[in-house]
């Protein structure tokens, strides 16, 4: 695995795609654009799953991009991840710490909740992720963030990432507000020129990285 460090910009987040050929034809090319992407393919089985993953962490290292799965540690030690990115109803930091080791990315979804930003980043997370910040075709009735709560968080020193919703054309305010990274799906693979897209989203960023604290 490789340092905890994320560098700022545009964090790639797959599609929900089946077919894994599809899904590998539709994330490699965007893969100079990315800073971070994740592996977050819900609709596989796992065989495939395992599968894209492989070659999908394998381009990642050659683009030297940090490679996350959504959701699941057991899977991310299995791929040889970079690190996890945890929901609310998965495992704890602590839990993931334990099966994936001391240089994982570990990243948590913090929703519209200061209070649990600040409980996570006490327990060692890496990055916090907050949103939706936008109407998201991907989660419809995901609960909704202020662009408020970015500043609030600045305090936590923590990287802090903007999801929900987010297009090139919306995502200025949040990276001006502090988000050190934006997670993209619809408004890169479902844009008419998708590496048009992400192009445009990287452009947001200066070019320098954060390193997350080590314990």
């Amino acid at each position: 695995m490789t340092p905890r460090r994320l560098p700022r910009g545009l964090y790639l987040v797959t599609p929900d795609e089946r077919d894994g050929e599809r899904l590998l034809a539709r994330t490699l090319p965007l893969l100079p654009f990315a800073s971070c992407v994740q592996l977050r393919a819900k609709e596989h089985d796992r065989d495939a799953l395992l599968a894209a993953g492989q070659r999908l962490r394998a381009a990642c290292r050659r683009a030297q991009v940090a490679f996350i799965v959504n959701d699941d540690p057991h899977l991310a030690r299995e791929l040889d991840a970079d690190g996890v990115h945890l929901g609310g109803d998965d495992a704890s930091v602590g839990e993931a710490r334990r099966i994936l080791g001391d240089t994982a990315i570990i990243g948590v979804s913090c929703y519209d909740d200061i209070a649990r930003a600040r409980q996570l980043a006490a327990e060692g997370a890496d990055y916090l992720a907050f949103g939706a910040f936008f109407p998201s075709p991907t989660k419809p009735h995901a609960r909704r963030a202020t662009i408020a709560l970015l500043r609030e968080s600045a305090s936590l020193g923590l990287p802090r990432v903007a999801i929900g919703g987010i297009t090139p054309d919306n995502a200025q305010p949040l990276v001006a507000s502090g988000a050190d990274l934006i997670a993209v799906i619809s408004g890169v693979f479902d844009a008419p020129d998708p590496e048009g897209a992400a192009r445009a989203c990287r452009a947001l960023f200066q070019d320098h990285a954060i390193e997350a604290p080590t314990p």
